[in-house]
């Protein structure tokens, strides 16, 4: 019994092409008999014996036949030479995709093949001139330094090999070769770094919005979403431009070791994903400041003036003691948005009355020649019978103690980690250098293209994180376990296996810009639902006397720091109603 599709005799060559095309993406798979196998081109041929090899008279397929299984890598017009070879028409760049990343970064965006939109408008430059069709494209280019950014430890050919993928196995129209490392990198010069800003742009925008269309605390403080902010430094390629350009902190002629890119991070603190993100340089004689504080306020005044989009009405701010600044405070209330910022020691308080029924009571705060009236709430938090050497003390603008109770703001406190530390743990993973006690480092060695990889990376890891949420988002819940019947949330999905994930798809060519889109779902759903599996546990009340922002690369000689699991009681210092 044949098991072929019969297709009707009055069908036209175009719908029968959409019928194949239905098909492949129903299966995925194409099986052919091996005895139907034939080469098409003469004997004989000189060097160039490229061809694909064809189905001749396929007929129906019995048990017991030898098959060949054939995953499609590429659909492209045939080009049928003089002496029988088949190949296919276009140019291999044409096909590459960075995976299951690209979908989720049109999807958001809302754009059908956004990066070839932008690579459209690009204008090269440095050694790269002309409309000649060579190795490589702006396109290419593009996804290249994209991919470059979540493979830490392959250099360029490694990273080029990845992204093509079976489609250099194609025999081409044109002889086609893998792109050497020094081709790479003057591509790259030629782009320069404006079209993975401009994606940069484009994707926070949208994560900034998916977020305000979906619920996804993991926290809540009343009605509204905990939000993080906090900087970070960057390691980069020491050289002397980049030097120049960005300085490096700890020495006052700009001598450390590294020069080290200075950047601010919004994000929320319930998936970790950055909403914005701000930059600056590290060392004086760059032009920033050594004190970790005022530079990091710098900073905060640029996201004000630049994105201040991100500070809407319905997020709370959770930020830790470099950030106090009462005119600075002034300016972020407002947008409307609200905060909630932990002060150090020696800033002085003026009590407004008396403490209010949840401990929390209401003071002034003065600085610079501004007063702002604020919530104060402090407490201790104790683990396992042991309590903490320091007093927390936090002020807020959320002056109604009844909605927002002062428990509920001291608890949400412990998501200012989560969703900057942890989230600057998570990206630094991808970037090479990022080992124990090393640092994170940028690979680029000009100012340049320091600006391009930081922009690629952003993206990159954003993309990571919102597959993550893509697959939690068609899981289902557990079935047993302590959050058996409670939806899956991003949090949950690892971000290691998420990368892996994007590495995966982007090197197996499931992806090419000729696929039907009913078939890139189906491979894609089976992508994400498989990242689904890697979930995981969270909230397991793991505390340690000092936090370590990275391993010690030397014995600790028994002085390892110990980790009590028990949950953080919290103890607010006020008088507390009957």
């Amino acid at each position: 019994m044949s098991v072929c599709p019969v297709v009707p005799c009055d069908v036209t060559p175009a719908a029968t092409e959409q019928i194949g095309l239905g098909l492949l993406a129903q299966g995925g798979m194409v099986a052919v008999r091996v005895a139907d196998l034939r080469s098409p081109a003469r004997a004989g041929l000189g060097e160039d014996a490229r061809t694909a090899l064809v189905a001749a008279g396929a007929g129906p397929i019995c048990s017991g036949d030898v098959v060949v299984l054939l995953k499609p890598v590429a659909i492209a017009p045939a080009v049928v030479r003089r002496d029988g070879r088949v190949q296919a028409a276009g140019h291999l760049a044409d096909h590459a995709r960075v995976g299951v990343a690209e979908d989720r970064l049109d999807a958001l965006t809302g754009t059908p093949g956004v990066i070839d939109e932008v690579a459209g408008s690009v204008s090269l430059q440095g050694k790269v001139k002309g409309v000649a069709r060579r190795a490589m494209t702006p396109a290419l280019a593009i996804r290249f330094t994209l991919l470059m950014t979540l493979m830490p430890d392959a250099d360029y050919t490694e990273v080029m090999a990845a992204l093509l993928g079976d489609l250099v196995a194609v025999p081409w129209q044109r002889p086609y070769q893998l792109p050497t490392a020094t081709v790479a990198c003057t591509w790259r010069q030629a782009i320069g770094p404006k079209p993975l800003q401009q994606l940069r742009d484009m994707l926070l925008a949208a994560i900034d919005a998916e977020h305000d269309e979906h619920d996804w605390r993991a926290v809540h403080v009343g009605d509204l979403d905990a939000c993080a902010i906090d900087g970070s430094l960057l390691r980069m390629a020491d050289t002397p431009s980049n030097r120049e350009a960005y300085g490096c902190t700890g020495t006052a002629d700009d001598s450390a070791p590294y020069p080290q890119l200075r950047e601010l991070r919004l994000s929320h603190a319930g998936t970790r994903a950055a909403l914005a993100v701000v930059t600056g340089p590290s060392g004086p004689a760059a032009g920033g400041t050594r004190d970790k504080g005022e530079a990091e306020q710098k900073l905060l005044d640029t996201a004000l003036s630049h994105h201040r989009q991100v500070f809407t009405p319905n997020r709370l701010w959770i930020m830790d003691r470099n950030f106090p600044g009462v005119p600075r405070i002034q300016r972020m209330l407002a947008t409307g948005t609200h905060v909630l910022i932990r002060l150090k020691d020696g800033i002085t308080l003026n009590r407004l009355g008396d403490f209010l029924s949840d401990g929390s009571y209401q003071a002034t705060i003065c600085g610079r020649g501004a007063r702002l009236t604020v919530r104060v709430i402090e407490y201790w938090i104790s683990v396992a019978g042991k309590t903490t050497p320091e007093l927390f003390c936090l002020i807020t603008d959320l002056h109604d103690h009844i909605a927002y109770p002062a428990k509920d703001l001291a608890a949400a406190y412990h998501w200012r980690w989560i969703g900057s530390e942890t989230h600057l743990k998570e990206a630094k993973s991808t970037i090479s250098g990022a080992g124990p006690s090393t640092g994170a480092m940028l690979r680029s060695a000009s100012p340049c293209l320091i600006a391009q990889e930081h922009a690629a990376w952003i993206t990159a890891t954003e993309l990571t994180r919102a597959t993550g949420r893509a697959a939690a988002a068609i899981t289902a819940p557990a079935r047993k376990g302590r959050r058996a019947g409670q939806p899956v949330h991003p949090r949950e999905i690892s971000f290691t296996a998420a990368r892996h994930a994007i590495i995966t798809t982007t090197r197996a060519g499931a992806a090419t810009a000729s696929l039907p889109t009913p078939l890139i779902t189906a491979n894609r759903h089976d992508t994400l639902t498989a990242l689904a599996r890697h979930r995981l546990v969270v909230d397991r009340n793991r505390h340690r006397e000092r936090k370590t922002k990275a391993r010690l690369g030397f014995p600790t000689a028994g002085r390892r720091l110990p980790t009590r699991t028990a949950p953080a009681e919290i103890s607010i210092c006020g008088p507390l109603a009957a």
